[in-house]
């Protein structure tokens, strides 16, 4: 070992991504995690959640104490989920939100206002309000058993991502060009606002500024991690390589893409990983504090990173569960073009269907397990840093 390195704690952290209901597959992977490490308690000192990756992120972390038992139970939220969870979806509720936007449209606003978003998510803030034991984050942090809880939101004002964040006493905020990070009390309203993916969810007050869906301006997914003393990363994305596109491969390539293509693809623009420029960034800064730590004074090593994404196109396991969605939410992606093959990629987003969430756990726990041995070594191996290390930044 090089005499410029000492051996330090590792500080491993989970970073959890946004997409919809395609979310599920990140349970699979903490499915797997807790069968690799059955007699471990929590394994991550911090938690990064964005979007829908950031409900499974409170979950774990305000019940970091019983870990493997907080896994169990967002399994079987996940597996049993149903969209009336999320959003309304009655016939009648959601005819009456689609002549309110027919009004409004052809009213300029006059006789009605716009409407919020799309869909009106106020039975998801009902379940996780009461299935969150919020108290149970602070108890955790000052017990020792977790560093940090970062959920990441996009401020409308300011036109940056926001890490708001709750952690130890010594963990600093930090502010670069597009993206700051704040020390705060996290609630519901910064957990509602991570997931307020625009125009689907309405956006949510804090402070005195609306924030909306936290992938919107994620420009360095990994930093605050980074920043909040993380040497070791696990990152869960839920997009395919190459998966991006408004057509499936089976689908007519030159086919004029319909409303309901042309959202799905926003999503997935939405939801695209910048992880892959982040992890970049992160090996080129290694390279440079391991051949001349002096050129980047403050940076420090980030020793191992396991990336995981599905191995399965989720489009196609969607296409098999369309069945199951609900009948007016059927009936609105056939108006929009997107209750097909070459449309589902909208319909993968928006269905919190269990035979659809069960398929994306189930694949998200083979494919953690195929990299078992890696995420063993990520969250149980000795660390070394550079002695003069203090924080990488990205």
């Amino acid at each position: 070992m090089s005499s410029d390195l000492a051996s330090t704690p590792a500080v491993p952290a989970l970073v959890l991504t946004g997409g919809g209901a395609r979310a599920a597959y990140q349970v699979g992977v903490l499915k797997a995690v807790s069968q690799l490490l059955p007699e471990q308690p929590n394994p991550f000192r911090v938690v990064i959640g964005t979007s829908a990756g950031a409900v499974a992120a409170i979950a774990l972390a305000s019940r970091a104490d019983r870990w493997q038992a907080a896994v169990a139970a967002i399994e079987e939220v996940w597996a049993n989920f149903r969209t009336e969870q999320v959003f309304y979806v009655g016939r009648r509720r959601m005819l009456r939100s689609g002549l309110h936007w027919v009004v409004s449209l052809l009213s300029g606003g006059v006789l009605l206002r716009m409407p919020r978003s799309l869909f009106d998510n106020a039975p998801l803030r009902t379940l996780l309000a009461r299935e969150v034991p919020w108290r149970g984050l602070a108890i955790n942090i000052a017990r020792g058993n977790l560093d940090a809880l970062a959920l990441c939101c996009t401020g409308y004002g300011t036109a940056r991502s926001v890490a708001f964040y709750q952690g130890r006493a010594d963990l600093g905020e930090w502010s670069r060009r597009n993206h700051i990070g704040r020390r705060t009390e996290l609630t519901l309203e910064h957990l509602m606002a991570s997931m307020s993916v625009p125009m689907i969810f309405p956006p949510e007050g804090i402070h005195g500024e609306y924030y909306g869906d936290g992938a919107m301006r994620q420009f360095a997914p990994l930093s605050p991690a980074l920043h909040l003393g993380a040497n070791r990363l696990l990152v869960v994305g839920m997009r395919t390589t190459g998966g991006g596109g408004v057509s499936t491969r089976h689908s007519a390539p030159h086919a004029e893409p319909t409303p309901g293509q042309l959202l799905g693809y926003a999503l997935d623009n939405l939801f695209a990983d910048q992880i892959y420029s982040d992890l970049e960034q992160i090996d080129r800064v290694n390279d440079i504090v391991r051949v001349a730590p002096q050129l980047v004074p403050g940076a420090r090593i980030v020793e191992k990173i396991v990336f995981l994404t599905p191995t399965e196109d989720p489009r196609r396991i969607a296409m098999r569960h369309l069945g199951s969605l609900p009948p007016s939410l059927k009936a609105l992606l056939r108006v929009m073009g997107a209750s097909n093959q070459a449309g589902v990629q909208l319909a993968s987003y928006l269905m919190f269907e269990s035979g659809y969430t069960q398929e994306l756990i189930a694949l998200g726990y083979r494919d953690a397990m195929a990299q078992g041995d890696e995420i063993v070594n990520l969250l149980t191996a000795p660390a070394c840093v550079p002695r003069s290390g203090q924080e990488q930044r990205t």
